[in-house]
Protein backbone atom coordinates (compact mmCIF):
# COMPACT_ATOMS: atom_id res chain seq x y z
CA UNK A 1 0.00 0.00 0.00
CA UNK A 2 1.03 3.39 -0.76
CA UNK A 3 1.62 5.44 1.86
CA UNK A 4 0.96 9.18 1.59
CA UNK A 5 3.03 11.74 2.71
CA UNK A 6 1.24 15.37 2.83
CA UNK A 7 3.55 18.40 1.60
CA UNK A 8 2.23 21.89 2.69
CA UNK A 9 3.45 24.94 1.32
CA UNK A 10 2.73 28.09 3.58
CA UNK A 11 2.41 31.78 2.32
CA UNK A 12 2.28 34.88 3.93
CA UNK A 13 2.17 34.65 7.77
CA UNK A 14 2.87 31.03 7.56
CA UNK A 15 6.24 29.94 8.40
CA UNK A 16 5.81 27.00 11.08
CA UNK A 17 3.93 23.95 11.41
CA UNK A 18 2.75 23.43 15.27
CA UNK A 19 2.16 20.06 16.77
CA UNK A 20 4.39 17.92 14.41
CA UNK A 21 5.86 14.64 15.90
CA UNK A 22 9.91 14.44 15.54
CA UNK A 23 9.96 17.85 13.69
CA UNK A 24 12.85 17.90 11.83
CA UNK A 25 14.23 21.05 9.70
CA UNK A 26 16.18 19.31 6.95
CA UNK A 27 17.96 20.93 3.52
CA UNK A 28 16.96 19.49 0.29
CA UNK A 29 19.30 20.15 -2.53
CA UNK A 30 17.63 20.44 -6.43
CA UNK A 31 19.20 20.96 -9.39
CA UNK A 32 16.87 24.12 -9.98
CA UNK A 33 19.01 25.85 -7.60
CA UNK A 34 17.86 27.29 -3.99
CA UNK A 35 14.36 26.33 -2.41
CA UNK A 36 12.98 28.95 -0.62
CA UNK A 37 13.97 27.18 2.70
CA UNK A 38 14.68 24.22 4.78
CA UNK A 39 12.07 21.61 4.92
CA UNK A 40 10.55 20.75 8.20
CA UNK A 41 10.22 16.49 8.01
CA UNK A 42 7.52 15.42 10.28
CA UNK A 43 4.69 13.21 11.29
CA UNK A 44 0.89 14.67 11.96
CA UNK A 45 -2.17 12.29 13.22
CA UNK A 46 -0.22 8.97 11.31
CA UNK A 47 0.35 10.87 8.26
CA UNK A 48 4.26 11.96 7.05
CA UNK A 49 4.64 15.42 6.80
CA UNK A 50 6.81 17.93 4.84
CA UNK A 51 6.22 21.61 5.30
CA UNK A 52 8.08 24.65 3.37
CA UNK A 53 7.76 28.35 3.45
CA UNK A 54 7.33 29.81 0.34
CA UNK A 55 9.03 33.07 1.08
CA UNK A 56 11.24 31.49 3.57
CA UNK A 57 12.03 31.99 7.35
CA UNK A 58 11.51 35.24 8.56
CA UNK A 59 9.64 36.12 4.69
CA UNK A 60 13.03 36.86 2.77
CA UNK A 61 11.71 36.37 -0.91
CA UNK A 62 9.37 38.12 -2.66
CA UNK A 63 6.91 36.89 -4.91
CA UNK A 64 9.20 36.77 -7.93
CA UNK A 65 12.38 36.22 -6.48
CA UNK A 66 10.56 32.72 -5.25
CA UNK A 67 12.42 29.92 -6.87
CA UNK A 68 9.32 27.79 -7.82
CA UNK A 69 10.67 25.12 -9.45
CA UNK A 70 13.45 24.59 -7.12
CA UNK A 71 10.34 23.97 -4.38
CA UNK A 72 8.38 21.95 -5.84
CA UNK A 73 11.49 19.61 -7.36
CA UNK A 74 12.47 19.87 -3.59
CA UNK A 75 9.29 18.89 -1.94
CA UNK A 76 9.16 15.73 -4.34
CA UNK A 77 12.59 15.12 -3.83
CA UNK A 78 11.73 14.75 0.08
CA UNK A 79 9.16 12.16 -1.12
CA UNK A 80 6.07 14.47 -0.92
CA UNK A 81 2.58 12.49 -2.94
CA UNK A 82 -0.08 15.27 -2.63
CA UNK A 83 1.03 19.18 -2.40
CA UNK A 84 -1.36 21.34 -0.29
CA UNK A 85 -0.84 25.56 -1.08
CA UNK A 86 -1.64 27.86 1.40
CA UNK A 87 -2.09 31.61 0.36
CA UNK A 88 -2.50 35.05 1.58
CA UNK A 89 -5.01 36.69 -1.38
CA UNK A 90 -7.57 39.92 -1.95
CA UNK A 91 -10.95 39.38 -2.47
CA UNK A 92 -13.33 40.27 -5.24
CA UNK A 93 -16.24 39.09 -3.83
CA UNK A 94 -18.66 40.71 -0.97
CA UNK A 95 -19.07 37.46 -0.17
CA UNK A 96 -16.02 36.44 0.61
CA UNK A 97 -14.52 38.73 3.36
CA UNK A 98 -11.60 39.23 4.93
CA UNK A 99 -10.67 35.85 7.60
CA UNK A 100 -12.65 33.96 4.96
CA UNK A 101 -10.90 30.88 3.11
CA UNK A 102 -11.82 30.04 -0.28
CA UNK A 103 -10.51 26.47 -1.62
CA UNK A 104 -10.03 27.28 -5.60
CA UNK A 105 -10.30 25.10 -8.32
CA UNK A 106 -9.28 27.76 -10.99
CA UNK A 107 -6.69 30.09 -12.09
CA UNK A 108 -5.94 32.73 -14.31
CA UNK A 109 -2.01 33.31 -14.61
CA UNK A 110 -1.13 37.22 -14.98
CA UNK A 111 2.48 36.69 -14.29
CA UNK A 112 5.48 37.36 -16.89
CA UNK A 113 8.92 36.95 -14.60
CA UNK A 114 8.96 33.28 -13.72
CA UNK A 115 10.40 30.06 -15.03
CA UNK A 116 7.09 28.26 -15.50
CA UNK A 117 8.00 24.87 -16.49
CA UNK A 118 10.69 22.42 -15.95
CA UNK A 119 10.59 21.27 -19.67
CA UNK A 120 11.94 23.64 -21.99
CA UNK A 121 14.59 23.60 -25.15
CA UNK A 122 15.92 20.13 -25.65
CA UNK A 123 13.19 18.17 -24.08
CA UNK A 124 9.73 19.29 -24.86
CA UNK A 125 6.69 18.42 -22.89
CA UNK A 126 3.07 19.64 -22.64
CA UNK A 127 0.52 18.61 -19.84
CA UNK A 128 -3.24 19.29 -19.24
CA UNK A 129 -3.92 22.14 -16.99
CA UNK A 130 -7.51 22.19 -17.74
CA UNK A 131 -8.73 21.12 -14.11
CA UNK A 132 -5.17 22.18 -12.30
CA UNK A 133 -6.73 20.73 -8.43
CA UNK A 134 -6.94 17.55 -7.32
CA UNK A 135 -10.64 17.32 -6.28
CA UNK A 136 -10.00 14.48 -3.81
CA UNK A 137 -7.59 17.42 -1.98
CA UNK A 138 -10.43 20.30 -2.51
CA UNK A 139 -12.83 18.40 -0.86
CA UNK A 140 -10.45 17.19 2.21
CA UNK A 141 -9.70 20.75 2.62
CA UNK A 142 -12.92 21.87 2.46
CA UNK A 143 -14.28 19.67 5.29
CA UNK A 144 -11.72 20.04 6.98
CA UNK A 145 -12.22 24.30 6.98
CA UNK A 146 -15.54 23.90 8.04
CA UNK A 147 -14.59 21.53 10.74
CA UNK A 148 -12.21 24.62 12.32
CA UNK A 149 -15.25 27.02 12.44
CA UNK A 150 -14.08 29.14 9.21
CA UNK A 151 -15.72 30.50 6.79
CA UNK A 152 -14.93 28.90 3.57
CA UNK A 153 -16.31 28.60 0.17
CA UNK A 154 -15.46 25.48 -2.26
CA UNK A 155 -14.52 26.78 -6.21
CA UNK A 156 -13.22 30.16 -7.07
CA UNK A 157 -10.72 30.94 -9.83
CA UNK A 158 -7.67 33.05 -8.62
CA UNK A 159 -6.32 35.35 -10.45
CA UNK A 160 -2.46 35.50 -10.11
CA UNK A 161 -0.46 39.18 -10.60
CA UNK A 162 2.98 39.07 -10.75
CA UNK A 163 3.29 42.06 -7.81
CA UNK A 164 5.06 42.89 -5.59
CA UNK A 165 2.82 46.07 -5.85
CA UNK A 166 -0.62 45.53 -4.91
CA UNK A 167 -3.39 46.19 -8.25
CA UNK A 168 -4.25 49.67 -9.80
CA UNK A 169 -7.70 50.21 -9.35
CA UNK A 170 -8.51 49.66 -12.88
CA UNK A 171 -6.09 46.33 -12.59
CA UNK A 172 -8.77 45.32 -9.99
CA UNK A 173 -12.26 45.89 -10.90
CA UNK A 174 -11.04 44.24 -14.54
CA UNK A 175 -10.11 41.04 -12.66
CA UNK A 176 -13.59 41.30 -10.94
CA UNK A 177 -15.00 41.85 -14.04
CA UNK A 178 -13.75 38.56 -15.24
CA UNK A 179 -15.75 36.35 -12.66
CA UNK A 180 -12.53 36.15 -10.23
CA UNK A 181 -12.99 35.22 -6.84
CA UNK A 182 -9.38 36.17 -5.15
CA UNK A 183 -5.88 37.70 -6.54
CA UNK A 184 -2.85 36.82 -5.04
CA UNK A 185 0.52 36.67 -6.52
CA UNK A 186 2.28 32.96 -5.82
CA UNK A 187 -0.11 30.72 -7.21
CA UNK A 188 1.05 30.45 -10.44
CA UNK A 189 3.64 28.69 -11.46
CA UNK A 190 3.36 26.77 -8.10
CA UNK A 191 0.07 25.11 -10.02
CA UNK A 192 1.56 24.42 -13.20
CA UNK A 193 4.99 23.06 -11.68
CA UNK A 194 2.57 20.45 -9.39
CA UNK A 195 1.25 18.98 -12.45
CA UNK A 196 4.37 18.82 -14.02
CA UNK A 197 6.19 16.93 -10.95
CA UNK A 198 2.87 14.49 -11.31
CA UNK A 199 1.95 16.10 -7.56
CA UNK A 200 -2.33 16.32 -6.49
CA UNK A 201 -2.73 19.91 -5.88
CA UNK A 202 -4.60 21.88 -3.72
CA UNK A 203 -4.65 25.53 -2.92
CA UNK A 204 -6.46 27.34 -0.12
CA UNK A 205 -6.97 30.80 -0.65
CA UNK A 206 -6.71 32.87 2.86
CA UNK A 207 -8.71 36.10 2.34
CA UNK A 208 -6.67 39.82 3.71
CA UNK A 209 -8.76 42.18 2.26
CA UNK A 210 -11.45 43.07 -0.40
CA UNK A 211 -8.55 44.47 -3.03
CA UNK A 212 -8.93 47.99 -4.45
CA UNK A 213 -11.85 47.30 -5.80
CA UNK A 214 -13.90 47.85 -2.77
CA UNK A 215 -14.95 51.51 -1.93
CA UNK A 216 -13.39 51.03 1.84
CA UNK A 217 -10.68 49.04 0.21
CA UNK A 218 -9.27 51.31 -2.15
CA UNK A 219 -6.11 51.80 -0.53
CA UNK A 220 -4.80 48.41 0.09
CA UNK A 221 -1.57 48.65 2.68
CA UNK A 222 0.76 45.85 3.64
CA UNK A 223 -0.77 47.17 7.64
CA UNK A 224 -4.11 46.22 7.03
CA UNK A 225 -3.06 42.80 5.43
CA UNK A 226 -0.71 42.22 8.67
CA UNK A 227 -3.47 42.56 11.33
CA UNK A 228 -5.94 39.73 9.27
CA UNK A 229 -2.64 37.30 8.63
CA UNK A 230 -2.22 36.67 12.15
CA UNK A 231 -5.88 34.97 12.24
CA UNK A 232 -5.52 33.52 9.14
CA UNK A 233 -2.68 31.29 10.01
CA UNK A 234 -3.86 30.61 12.88
CA UNK A 235 -6.90 28.90 11.23
CA UNK A 236 -4.35 27.19 8.49
CA UNK A 237 -2.57 26.15 11.29
CA UNK A 238 -5.85 24.39 12.68
CA UNK A 239 -7.35 23.19 9.03
CA UNK A 240 -3.97 21.62 8.90
CA UNK A 241 -3.93 19.59 11.88
CA UNK A 242 -7.44 18.02 11.15
CA UNK A 243 -6.91 17.53 7.12
CA UNK A 244 -4.42 15.13 7.82
CA UNK A 245 -6.38 12.56 9.07
CA UNK A 246 -8.41 13.24 6.57
CA UNK A 247 -6.13 12.12 4.08
CA UNK A 248 -4.82 9.22 6.13
CA UNK A 249 -1.60 7.13 6.23
CA UNK A 250 -2.63 5.00 3.29
CA UNK A 251 -2.86 6.95 0.20
CA UNK A 252 -5.51 6.98 -2.21
CA UNK A 253 -4.74 7.61 -6.03
CA UNK A 254 -5.64 10.78 -7.31
CA UNK A 255 -9.38 10.49 -9.14
CA UNK A 256 -7.96 12.60 -12.05
CA UNK A 257 -4.82 9.81 -12.84
CA UNK A 258 -2.94 13.14 -11.82
CA UNK A 259 0.03 10.87 -10.46
CA UNK A 260 0.36 9.67 -14.60
CA UNK A 261 0.12 13.10 -16.10
CA UNK A 262 3.37 12.15 -18.11
CA UNK A 263 2.78 9.49 -19.62
CA UNK A 264 1.09 11.39 -22.76
CA UNK A 265 3.10 14.78 -22.25
CA UNK A 266 6.70 14.39 -23.66
CA UNK A 267 7.05 15.37 -27.38
CA UNK A 268 10.59 15.50 -28.09
CA UNK A 269 12.18 12.32 -29.72
CA UNK A 270 14.30 10.29 -27.68
CA UNK A 271 17.05 10.89 -29.06
CA UNK A 272 16.82 14.45 -29.48
CA UNK A 273 16.40 15.15 -25.74
CA UNK A 274 19.18 17.66 -23.96
CA UNK A 275 21.11 15.45 -21.36
CA UNK A 276 21.80 17.88 -19.61
CA UNK A 277 17.96 18.91 -18.92
CA UNK A 278 16.97 15.14 -18.78
CA UNK A 279 19.33 14.79 -15.58
CA UNK A 280 17.64 17.59 -13.52
CA UNK A 281 14.22 15.67 -14.47
CA UNK A 282 15.51 12.65 -12.36
CA UNK A 283 12.98 14.20 -9.67
CA UNK A 284 9.68 15.48 -11.24
CA UNK A 285 10.29 13.03 -13.86
CA UNK A 286 11.63 9.63 -12.58
CA UNK A 287 8.94 7.68 -12.79
CA UNK A 288 8.81 8.31 -16.32
CA UNK A 289 12.49 8.13 -17.71
CA UNK A 290 13.58 5.27 -15.53
CA UNK A 291 11.00 3.01 -17.77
Amino acid sequence: MAQTVLGIIGGSGLYQIDGLENPQWKRVESPWGEPSDEILFGTLGGVEMRFLPRHGRGHVQSPTSINYRANVDAMKRAGVTDLISISACGSFKQELPPGSFVVVDQFIDRTFAREKSFFGPGFVAHVSLAHPTCKQLDAALFEAAKEAGVEVTKGGTYLAMEGPQFSTQAESLLYKSWGCSVIGMTGMPEAKLAREAELPYALVAMVTDYDCWHPDHDHVTVDQVVKILGQNADNARTLVKLVAPKLGPVRMPSPSGIETTLDTAFITAPEKRDPALFAKLDAVAGRVLKG
